[in-house]
């Protein structure tokens, strides 16, 4: 695989962030995709995507390029939010994950190279994604968010059943593309150091 340059790899990383942007309001396109008036996104599928294609390093800048442009008032988080009032908001969690996200998918990719580990890696990454995200949201309603008297752990945790199958399918789907890329030597970052 050739060398690719430092601008086609920035230039990919953007795609990775406009792709993260668009999947974030995949709802203004499908509206349908609300369940219980949560928008369904496709934010960490992108984030796995990025750190499994570009890498740890690169899909983790990507992602921290991401949160940045949106805190900075740009509106690319979900229902074309921005702004670093999106600090406190339940669900910025969530978008924080994306950067560990996309750093740990890479990380176990530039590791080993078989499909399975494709899907490991995606997985341990949703895994941190909800993780992050939901831990963020329960203290965000604990502490800076009127939470109904009856809000518990648990609770906030069962909110996530919803999703929760969305983000399995998407996230084997993640891993069957980027393994697809990597087959047609298409991945961004060096696999010369990767074993077969």
């Amino acid at each position: 695989m050739k060398r690719q340059s430092p601008i086609f790899k920035l230039t990919i990383g953007a795609m990775f962030i406009a792709l993260t942007a668009i999947g974030a309001n995949i709802t203004s396109i499908i509206p349908f995709l609300v369940i219980g008036g949560v928008p369904i996104t496709l934010q960490t599928f992108f984030a796995i995507l990025a750190g499994l294609v570009l890498g740890s390093r690169l899909g983790a800048f990507t992602m921290f390029a991401y949160m940045l442009l949106g805190l900075a008032g740009v509106p690319v988080f979900a229902k074309f939010t921005g702004g670093l009032a999106t600090v406190l908001s339940p669900t910025f969690g969530f978008i924080l994950s994306f950067i560990l996200v996309a750093y740990i998918a890479g990380k176990i990719r530039e590791k080993y190279s078989h499909y399975v580990a494709y899907i490991i890696a995606s997985l341990v990454a949703l895994v941190v994604n909800y993780l992050i995200g939901t831990n963020w949201m329960y203290v965000a309603y604990q502490f800076w968010f009127e939470a109904p008297p009856e809000l518990s752990y648990s609770l906030v945790w069962l909110w996530m059943v919803a999703p929760l199958p969305k983000d399995i399918v998407l996230s084997f789907l993640a891993a069957t593309l980027a393994y697809r890329l990597a087959s047609y030597n298409l991945m961004i970052f060096d696999q010369r150091k990767i074993a077969s």
